[in-house]
């Protein structure tokens, strides 16, 4: 082999050598990004834990809010809600969001993706509504990037999905606009700094005519769950106690549509 020749094969190592050390640097630092998550606040998860009306499990991963049996008797026919999370928001931050609305009969379980990220989700949805086989009825919903893939679940499963929740969340396409046969409730925050008023106005197109669009007057992004302060967001005028009452009124009137 000439001189030129080894030379050259030398270089073009280096070259791959490189390249690969750059690549493993940058899924690394994607990954060490991904996980670093928004926990639930203490307070919040804390009073979910003491009350009594509420039961909440961890399932394969997945967490699992139900009604005491009494609220579930109470109910003529038992419906849930499979929730995805935000990216990088732990599922348990939205136990606080939930609760009255499971104590008051709805199942809902909570989904928390590969690496925190809802579009990296790939089980199928039975795996999620066959943690609660006592439910008949079943919405998918999802708050911010969790949204976008209760969409996508709402599009390929509409045998299975009665309705769709959207929590400061919009879908990717359109691919929902025509369809009579979905109830949809798209909850939004007047001060939210990520899903801002206009780009939740510029997804109307995107839902079908009947969708029920909502904002909640002074809330953020952030008080969609119970996870503090999110980078980017806007400034609440209302508190998170408040936040949480009108979602569960907005949800009332979904379980009643």
């Amino acid at each position: 082999m000439s001189a030129r020749r080894r030379r050259t094969r030398r270089v073009l190592g280096i070259i791959a050598g490189s390249v690969a050390a750059v690549l493993v640097l940058a899924v690394a630092g994607f990954v060490i990004w991904a996980n670093n998550t928004y926990p639930a606040e203490p307070e919040a998860l804390a009073e979910v834990a003491h009350d009594e009306r509420v039961m909440v499990a961890e399932r394969d991963g997945v967490i699992v809010m139900s009604p005491s049996e009494q609220a579930m008797s109470e109910q003529a026919e038992p419906s849930g809600l499979v929730f995805f999370a935000g990216a990088k928001v732990e599922p348990e931050a939205y136990a606080a969001t939930f609760r009255e609305t499971v104590a008051a009969g709805q199942t809902v379980v909570i989904v928390q993706s590969l690496l925190n990220l809802p579009l990296f989700e790939t089980r199928p949805l039975s795996d999620f509504t066959s943690l609660a086989p006592e439910v008949d009825s079943w919405a998918v919903g999802g708050h911010s990037m969790g949204g976008v893939k209760a969409c996508m679940f709402a599009d390929s499963e509409p045998e299975v999905v009665e309705a769709l929740v959207l929590f400061a969340s919009y879908c990717a396409d359109d691919s929902l606009a025509s369809r009579d046969d979905l109830v949809v409730l798209s909850l939004s925050a007047t001060n939210d700094g990520l899903a801002t008023p206009e780009k939740i106005e510029a997804s109307i197109a995107d839902l079908p005519e009947r969708t029920r669009f909502e904002a909640i007057e002074g809330a953020v992004h952030a008080q969609f769950g119970a996870y503090g302060e999110q980078p980017g967001d806007g400034t609440p005028t209302i508190s998170d106690e408040q936040a949480r009452v009108e979602i569960t009124k907005a949800l009332e009137a979904l379980v009643g549509a």
